[in-house]
């Protein structure tokens, strides 16, 4: 066996979990009016059938105070049991076993009933600064109360047929909020000493084990450092771990916190967040503690894993994205086949991206994850077609690996000498290159499809025509251009597009003008400034990439501010001419003149490449357009309308 450690079996309490993968519990907005749906009893089968060992499922919440979110899971009533004894049973059926997590956000609430901000709760009335959060103090009985829903919640999930529950004391959430002595200022039973803070935990743990049983799993997870100046370091989480040893089975480490910009990125770090970063402090705490401690942070492939494991670090790795980009991951590791393995390029866009957008739970790569039961099966087709895709970038990939698989003839068309299309720019970008692993996948799929590639051929109405397709797909993607703007001479101006590629070399002072607020300005005046460029980004939006998801965004905004990059945002570009930029704020109306500019970088969008739709529609062939020919978007549509033309080809 190629990863032998990883796919050991792990035992805890008489419960033997078949190997070493985990899926941590994530927010999938599957869940509806508080239950399990079919649809999150689809996602989570999908990946239980995929070979993971353990599924521990997203978030339920244990009091009334708990819904920090409309659709979160909640198990406050023993009418929840019967849903959630689907959801275990679908999962356990797979030989998986299944915990869940016990869950109450205190300050970190978003939760909204009939329009109206709830008021939130904590150890005090300390306010939380990255949603402007002002929460009331609990009183004595009002923590009791919820200590005992913690309980009776676990006896409902015991009841279900859970194995175990995991106590949510990670990303700032109300058990850290009364660990910590920067948030918790009482002076009773539950505050002002080391021991009285540690009290709720405890308390937590023993309700949940008098509502169960001595052979019961109980765990919790715990950020091993939020990342903040004001939050837990790692000398302070352990010391906490070591204090709490006695109360939990297990220990399950992250990092970060919701309640600040620096540590929310860590809540599901993006690209430029190292590999298994959190393994070394995984270990110190096993050696400090001795209990079974489990672990996640960016392990994307079983190899990572394995190390892991294979060190003593950890008892089990977290893997989730991972398996949202591909749920047969296991699967494919255990019988050897990782080159088929869709590895995850932390892009974060449709896994957490959606989940803050209140979004059912996707993957830009594999759009089949969250919508499982629309596209969990691929039957073959009874009517084999001819189907013609012109366009190699992640839509066309995508279409044609789908339409060969269900059983179509399937020809592609690049008339470029590679495939990937946009993609093949985004990964030029500093901390992007992770993002060419779309390419690299997608490849693959096509390869394992056996679709019939053509390079260099070049789309006309004559030759499709000659052809004689019984059906086409256009994605041709789209193409650069500039905006409308007053020009004169006396300064340089370039499409981001041509600064990517090198084609243009800029000058010293450079204002970059990023009409898309996406990754692409932040990333060029980033590459700039890290060149030496003195650099201004105007962006025409809130802030700098405000359309991309935020753990990303803030993370690059963060490189920008410490390389020095003056960021002006309501920004929209007028003019340009000696040496001067002029903009206007797209708020007050009024001008912005930048001075001294060497070169004028411009973020604009493109135009589709929709030229050949006309001629096709003539010859009367059947047509699809999808992904940048239909509309310039994202390689997240790209790809969906990639499967969904190909599904509707039947």
């Amino acid at each position: 066996m190629r990863f032998p450690h990883l796919f050991s079996p792990f035992a805890i309490k008489g419960v033997t979990i078949p190997n070493r993968i985990l899926s941590t519990g994530h927010d999938t907005d599957l869940g509806r009016h508080g239950l399990p749906s079919d649809g999150l009893i689809a996602y989570q089968k999908a990946r239980a059938k995929g070979g993971v060992g353990l599924i521990i499922v997203q978030v339920v919440g244990v009091h009334e105070t708990a819904r920090y979110t409309s659709e979160v899971l909640m198990g406050t009533s023993d009418d929840a049991i019967p849903k959630f004894k689907a959801l275990f049973e679908a999962i356990k059926a797979e030989g998986t076993r299944a915990f869940v997590q016990l869950f109450h956000p205190g300050r970190e609430l978003l939760g909204r009933s009939n329009g109206i901000a709830q008021a939130a709760c904590s150890a005090s009335s300390s306010p939380a600064e990255r949603f402007r959060i002002v929460p009331r103090e609990l009183a004595t009985d009002e923590i009791y109360d919820i200590i005992a829903g913690y309980g009776s919640t676990a006896r409902r999930m015991a009841e279900a047929g859970a194995d175990g529950v995991e106590i949510v004391a990670s990303h700032g959430y109300l058990p850290v909020q009364f660990l910590s002595p920067k948030v918790n200022f009482r002076t009773d039973e539950f505050g002002g000493s080391d021991d009285n803070r540690l009290r709720f935990m405890r308390e937590v743990s023993a309700a949940v084990r008098r509502a169960t049983s001595d052979d019961f799993i109980i765990g919790t997870r715990i950020s091993s450092n939020e990342y903040d100046i004001e939050g837990f370091q790692d000398d302070e989480t352990l010391a906490v771990c070591r204090s709490l040893k006695d109360s939990f089975d297990y220990f399950n480490i992250i990092a970060g916190t919701s309640a600040s910009a620096s540590g929310a990125v860590h809540i599901a770090p993006p690209m430029t967040v190292g590999n298994a970063y959190l393994a070394p402090f995984a270990q110190k705490l096993k050696q400090a503690i001795g209990k079974p401690v489990f672990v996640a942070g960016r392990i994307n492939q079983p190899h990572e894993a394995e190390a892991v494991i294979a060190s003593g670090s950890a008892d089990m790795c977290g893997m989730t994205r991972a398996m949202i980009c591909d749920p047969l991951m296991p699967t494919k590791a255990r019988e050897g086949r990782t080159d088929d393995i869709r590895a995850c390029i932390a892009c974060n866009q449709a896994c957490i991206g959606h989940a803050q957008l209140g979004l059912s739970i996707s993957c830009i790569q594999y759009p089949e994850s969250g919508r499982e039961m629309e596209f969990g099966t691929r039957p073959r087709t009874a009517r084999p077609k001819r189907v013609l895709i012109i366009g190699g970038g992640p839509a066309g990939m995508k279409a044609a690996s789908v339409a060969a698989e269900i059983g179509h003839a399937v020809q592609l068309w690049e008339s470029a000498k590679r495939l990937g299309g946009q993609a093949q720019l985004a990964q030029l970008l500093p901390h992007r290159g992770e993002f060419g692993g779309i390419i690299t996948n997608l490849s693959r799929e096509l390869e394992l499809a056996k679709v019939d590639i053509h390079f260099g051929k070049t789309a006309t109405a004559e030759a499709i025509a000659t052809e004689k397709p019984d059906a086409v797909i256009l994605a041709t993607g789209s193409e650069a251009r500039l905006p409308r703007f007053e020009r004169g001479e006396g300064i340089e101006i370039a499409h981001a597009h041509d600064v990517i590629t090198g084609k243009v070399k800029t000058g010293k002072r450079v204002v970059v003008y990023d009409w898309l607020a996406d990754w692409i300005g932040v990333g060029i005046a980033e590459k700039l400034a890290t060149e030496g460029a003195a650099v201004q980004l105007a962006v025409n939006g809130v802030c700098p990439a405000i359309s991309i998801q935020n753990y990303v965004r803030d993370a690059a905004i963060a490189r920008l501010h410490r390389l020095g990059v003056t960021m002006t945002p309501f920004s929209r570009l007028y003019g340009a001419e000696a040496r001067t930029v002029y903009l206007v704020h797209t708020a007050a109306q009024e001008a912005v003149v930048l001075e001294d500019v060497d070169t004028l970088v411009v973020c604009s969008p493109n135009r589709p490449r929709d030229d050949l739709v006309p001629a096709i529609r003539a010859l009367g062939i059947p047509l699809h357009v999808i992904g940048d020919a239909l509309a310039p978007r994202t390689a997240e549509e790209a790809v969906f309308e990639g499967l969904q033309a190909a599904s509707r080809l039947h």
